[in-house]
């Protein structure tokens, strides 16, 4: 028997086709074997929206609700001390205007100190017209100059 499939077996071109059909069978026994990984489902996204919807939602009312404990003032506005404005004159130094009650107290800030620099009653802010400009009109100002200039 084994010297009847001794010619079959060492044949070059039959184990050739043999090993091809092997290969060819197998590559699609593996393809169809494996399954392929799932997509990003209507569901999957849905899901993941209205969680993030949630958490959001659930922060905001957290901030609410500790704003009417507060009894609807800002955080940084409890008592008799406000802050009515504020000049930046170098990157580390600032003046600040208090209010106080009816006193308004003008303070310089520096790394490490805080100095009153004048006291004076509360009054009205004048109003500068420079800073009230859209911004439009300023950069329309500033583009004039630059080009007077040429």
């Amino acid at each position: 028997m084994l010297r009847h499939l001794k010619p079959f077996v060492y044949h070059p071109t039959l184990n050739a086709c043999w090993l091809l059909c092997a290969v060819f069978s197998g590559s699609t026994l593996a393809q169809t074997a494996l399954p392929e990984p799932p997509g990003l489902s209507l569901a999957t996204m849905l899901q993941s929206v209205l969680g993030l919807a949630l958490v959001i939602a659930v922060l905001f009312l957290a901030a609410y609700f500790l704003r009417r404990l507060n009894g609807g003032r800002g955080f940084g506005s409890n008592g008799p001390m406000r802050v009515v404005g504020g000049l930046i004159i170098g990157s580390r130094e600032r003046i600040v205007l208090v209010e106080i009650g009816d006193t308004w107290l003008v303070v310089g800030l520096v790394p490490g100190q805080i100095r009153t620099l004048h006291t004076l009653p509360k009054g009205e802010l004048p109003s500068t017209g420079d800073g009230e400009k859209p911004f439009s009109q300023w950069l329309k100002q500033v583009a004039e100059r630059r080009n007077e200039g040429r």
